[in-house]
């Protein structure tokens, strides 16, 4: 198998406005110039999409993302955006099943399963995260748990579909806890997941690529050697690099971004 490029995705939660977002957008561009080692992938509000729509629309090494998106092609639910909608705006990536999606806003498996159904239908290309809470890690139920969101969330895909989702690890347990996910525990995930993608779909994906997704801390403080370690390890091949919350500084995310590491 041909390896991927390393995916950079920032995640910007609810975070900027849509001025705010161009000037974020205008200084990454500044600092980055024709970076082309890895597919970055920025995920704004929906306020600021048609706005970054536009920065990007000149370059060709950023790609758009969106941070959900409703299954149903069109109808009445409100405040609701659909994958057409998104397409208008040239978004490329959507991240779908995110930890916060599924603790503050109670999406199921099913309803990333619907999801995923909806971006693939529209060339979209889903950002799917599986991960365990601390209590799920700590009674040793994260495998069971892993499956599930696997084998529910994505039931109805062959390889084909299978090739174009990004499978993002997120050690939900590690995020605002204090606790680090280890090298050998983010190894251990990404060979659980391979296994789980190989006995319950299908062999060939048992090398399929998973990502691990990485957190960017408030503060901008550096944290670079987890990802250096995880980077080592056999499994792990590739990062999703998560940004809670665009640090105003462009040349501290341009760093982040052309290593290819959280700070």
């Amino acid at each position: 198998m041909i390896p991927r490029k390393k995916i950079i995705a920032g995640n910007w939660k609810m975070n900027k406005t849509q001025t705010e977002a161009r000037i974020l957008v205008e200084d990454l561009l500044r600092e980055i110039g024709r970076f082309d080692e890895a597919e970055i992938v920025l995920c704004p509000p929906f306020t600021a999409l048609a706005a970054v729509s536009e920065l990007l629309n000149s370059v060709s090494n950023i790609r758009l993302g969106a941070q959900n998106l409703h299954e149903a092609a069109s109808g009445a639910y409100t405040g609701e955006i659909s994958a057409a909608m998104l397409r208008d705006l040239y978004v490329r990536y959507v991240i779908i099943g995110h930890s916060e999606r599924r603790q503050y806003f109670h999406e199921d498996n099913a309803t990333v399963n619907r999801k995923t159904k909806a971006a693939l239908a529209a060339e979209l290309r889903p950002i799917v995260c599986v991960g365990e809470t601390l209590p799920e890690r700590e009674s040793d139920k994260w495998k069971n748990v892993l499956e599930t969101q696997l084998v529910e969330g994505l039931v109805g895909f062959g390889d084909k579909e299978l090739a174009d989702i990004v499978l993002a690890y997120e050690p939900v347990w590690a995020i605002g806890t204090g606790k680090t996910a280890s090298p050998a525990q983010a190894e251990e995930a990404h060979q659980w997941i391979r296994k789980v993608l190989a006995t319950k779909f299908s062999p060939a994906e048992s090398g399929a690529e998973t990502f691990l997704l990485a957190a960017l801390h408030h503060d901008g403080e550096s944290h670079e050697e987890t990802i250096d370690d995880k980077e080592d390890q056999q499994d792990v091949n590739e990062d999703v690099l998560e940004m809670q919350m665009p640090i105003h500084k462009g040349s501290s995310i341009a760093q982040a971004v052309m290593r290819g590491k959280r700070f």
